[in-house]
């Protein structure tokens, strides 16, 4: 028996924002409050994730929060012939602030405001606990990073821009939230999909939570952002206004394609590899297994 259309319109159903923007605008706060260490410096804030990029659903809910110090960044010039490294060496001094700074500084902002135990140091980013009206935050201190591609000068220069932040041990993690976000807005966009890319996201999300717990799925398999970036990689016209068409399409698709050349949802990164931001192709197969079980038994 299929999965009937209703229950694929109902998990193809954004989870609600009211949350998390207080949590948002509560943080954004808690950095610009008199008691902050960061108050008045080069920073911005903004969300990433499944609230920024509207494929939240109902069982979301920490919310992630990038706090991005744009006085520094990080680079990468190994593409760089030796010349033009010569030339960016000659043009850029070594920071004295660095991001290890920043990171401390935004913790005792947070603390500051919430109180020492309303916050904790987890590996890759500080929790906010959650309060009346708002739901936890996950606070990641970042700063801009920059792989570059050529320099001629700061007047001729050509660079992908992500943010680059640490991990507790010290590993350098390098994020493109930007570019995630903006490729999921064409994917989305009428001439592309007609706005059925974040639904089937949605939709995808649920089931697989779904199949985990019929026993379908191994919890931890799928996370939100490889199934994010897999259901990206399908072709535009197998996202259908019919949503029983949408799924079998989509999965039956993926299940029959070579996967390994997919990237993640920012086009830069591959999305399979063996660092811990990218995925395998057995768990991605796995993931898909499951969503095939779950519609034969439904």
């Amino acid at each position: 028996m299929p999965i009937p259309e209703q229950q694929l319109s109902t998990w193809s159903n954004q989870g609600a924002t009211v949350s998390a923007q207080a949590t948002y605008n509560s943080v954004r706060t808690a950095l610009s409050a008199d008691t902050s260490p960061i108050q008045g410096m080069d920073y911005e804030v903004y969300l990433q994730g499944s609230y920024r990029n509207d494929t939240n659903v109902r069982a979301d809910s920490d919310v992630d929060i990038v706090v991005q110090y744009n006085a520094i960044f990080g680079h990468n010039i190994s593409a760089l012939p030796a010349a033009q490294s010569q030339l960016f060496d000659a043009q850029f001094s070594n920071a004295i602030y660095l991001w290890v700074h920043f990171r401390t500084h935004v913790l005792m902002a947070l603390r500051a405001y919430y109180g020492y135990g309303s916050v904790t140091e987890a590996s890759r980013c500080l929790k906010v606990a959650a309060a009346p009206g708002r739901v936890p935050g996950d606070v990641v201190p970042a700063i801009p990073f920059r792989n570059y591609g050529y320099f001629y000068g700061q007047n001729g220069q050509s660079y992908s821009e992500g943010i680059r932040f640490e991990d507790q041990n010290g590993r350098v993690i390098v994020n493109y939230p930007r570019q995630h976000y903006d490729n999921g807005v064409a994917k989305n966009s009428a001439g592309r999909t007609a706005g059925r890319f974040k639904r089937t996201v949605r939709m995808l999300k649920n089931a697989r939570t779904r199949a985990v717990e019929r026993g379908f799925l191994a919890d931890g398999v799928a996370s939100s952002y490889f199934l994010d970036c897999l259901i990206w990689n399908a072709p535009d016209n197998l996202f259908a206004e019919n949503l029983q068409n949408t799924y079998c399409g989509i999965v039956n698709h993926l299940n029959g394609a070579v996967l390994t050349g997919y990237s993640c949802r920012n086009g830069i990164v591959p999305l399979f590899g063996t660092s811990p931001e990218q995925w395998t192709d057995l768990k991605a197969r796995q993931l898909l297994a499951g969503l095939v079980r779950l519609w034969n038994e439904w």
